[in-house]
């Protein structure tokens, strides 16, 4: 089933996918375990949406998944791409979403939200209050995400970071700011930048960071059959990160596209094996290098839902996580977000 990246519809066209996500069916593992999915998004883009009713249906499919976050994805700003508020109009909206969704006890909370903000703006304080304001409670950080590479026009989802971003003056003032405020920084960026980001993460020890997607690792363009060179210099760069005791990462994020599997094309997803045997490496280095209390497990939906369901995902992830005791997964699957989210 071949996607064309090129398409504006393309991201808004990754929950349209149930019919080829069907063909594969498994047994829920483990399915009384108590999860919290620290990353997900909603949107209403192109007349496809992905919202309450679209993310129940995931969170509803077998596990046991009680909370939810939601991560900022620009699908509900004001028109004005110059004013510094219009992220908040995103904030407002999901939190409406989240409170309807109170009435519904028996589904998922969404009860964190991570929105967005322009840290090197001169009136950032004024950002952040208009969204604690529209949060009502759920706002929790900020992902001014710094995700650049110098071939965006490869990429399914480019980013949007700007050259140089981790080490502006500005933006490290804005990420310390968070820090003073009580708020966390969450980030996505490609896997050639974790050198960078580590720098910056020296640079506010004061503040949470928190690193998406294990930093991206691409698998398509100019790093296309580069999987084994690239894990090897991930590897030490993680480590190196993991020096930094300020930093959290989330375990998730690693069925899009540009991470390059290719699952999307096949006539059949995977299952959650097929999915251990590719993924386990990435997340054990990363758990054995940050420990248990500084991981968490993630959906990334519904962009990873472009090549994985979400039932078979976590099936994945409890797979993954049987090697380790039982304190150690209830903190990844749960007490980790809980904590460095102040759930």
């Amino acid at each position: 089933m071949t996607l064309d990246i090129s398409d504006p519809t393309f991201v808004p066209r990754m929950a349209a996918r149930d019919e080829w996500l069907a063909q594969v069916q498994e047994e829920i593992i483990d399915p009384d375990r108590e999860i919290v999915d620290p990353h997900h998004h909603l949107w209403d883009r192109s007349g496809i949406l992905y919202e309450m009713e679209h993310l129940w249906a995931d969170t509803g499919s077998g596990h046991n998944i009680v909370e939810t976050m939601f991560i900022e994805c620009r699908a509900y700003y004001t028109p004005d791409p110059d004013e510094p508020m219009r992220p908040v109009e995103e904030t407002r909206r999901i939190t409406e979403m989240a409170m309807a969704g109170r009435d519904f006890k028996d589904r998922s909370q969404l009860t964190g939200i991570i929105a967005h903000a322009d840290l090197t703006h001169p009136d950032l304080d004024a950002v952040l209050d208009a969204h604690k304001t529209a949060g009502q409670g759920l706002f929790k950080g900020i992902r001014h995400a710094g995700a650049r590479d110098p071939e965006p026009e490869v990429l399914a989802i480019p980013g949007r970071g700007t050259e140089g971003q981790y080490t502006e003056p500005a933006f490290r003032k804005g990420v310390a700011r968070l820090g003073e405020l009580g708020l966390t920084y969450d980030t996505w960026q490609y896997h050639h930048q974790l050198p960078a980001f580590t720098d910056m993460a020296r640079a506010v020890p004061g503040t949470t960071l928190v690193l998406d997607h294990f930093s991206t690792p691409l698998g398509i363009g100019r790093f296309k059959n580069k999987r084994a060179e690239i894990f090897a210099q991930w590897k030490d760069d993680i480590a190196a990160l993991a020096d930094c005791p300020n930093v959290m990462v989330k375990l998730g994020g690693m069925a899009m596209v540009d991470n390059g599997w290719s699952w999307h094309e096949r006539d059949l997803p995977p299952n959650s094996d097929e999915f251990v045997d590719v993924m386990a490496p990435w997340y054990h280095h990363t758990i054995a290098c940050f420990g248990p209390e500084r991981c968490m497990f993630e959906s990334n939906f519904p962009v990873d839902r472009i090549s994985i369901s979400y039932p078979v995902l976590w099936n994945g992830l409890k797979k993954i996580a049987a090697d380790y005791e039982e304190a150690a997964q209830v903190m990844m699957f749960a007490e980790t977000a809980r904590r460095v989210y102040s759930l």
